[in-house]
């Protein structure tokens, strides 16, 4: 056996990813919200009124799944799409009372899952670990270009 061979950095983001998704998912069933609604919602309430293309470049998602997300959002009530003023082809993204409701039920369930992951880490540790992170995700679209997932 080789002993040279490292720890894949992938082995321990792909646990937690899953981990978080199962947590997650579980936290948000009481509010009749799924994980990848959430994601949505998590931007829009950053920044509500914006256009479905931005909200696919800011999560990093594609278009096709950036699409059929909006169409269920809005089916579920939590969002509505509004014709942009200044390109009659877009659409701006705002957020409904429903989805304003829920905002501190949802941010409570990732406050949650972050207090789990931060447990026993300093907050300098925390702060290196979203440097180094940021860092993958820039090597990653540099190697992989326009791809999004």
């Amino acid at each position: 056996m080789n002993n040279n061979i490292k720890e894949p950095i992938g082995k321990y983001i792909s646990q937690i990813y899953r981990k978080g998704r199962a947590f997650i998912s579980k936290g948000l069933t009481q509010y009749d919200m799924g994980y990848g609604q959430m994601l949505f919602l998590l931007q829009l309430y950053r920044q509500d009124g914006i256009s479905q293309e931005e909200l696919t470049e800011k999560l990093s998602i594609d278009k096709g799944t950036t699409a059929r997300s909006i169409k269920k959002l809005e089916k579920e009530g939590f969002i509505i799409r509004v014709k942009d003023e200044h390109d009659k082809r877009a659409y701006k993204i705002y957020l409904t009372d429903k989805s304003k409701e829920k905002q501190n039920d949802v941010c409570n369930v990732l406050q949650e899952w972050e207090s789990i992951l931060t447990e026993n880490i300093t907050e300098e540790e925390r702060d290196t670990l979203i440097n180094i992170l940021k860092k993958i995700c820039l090597n990653k679209n540099k190697k992989i270009g326009g791809l999004n997932e």
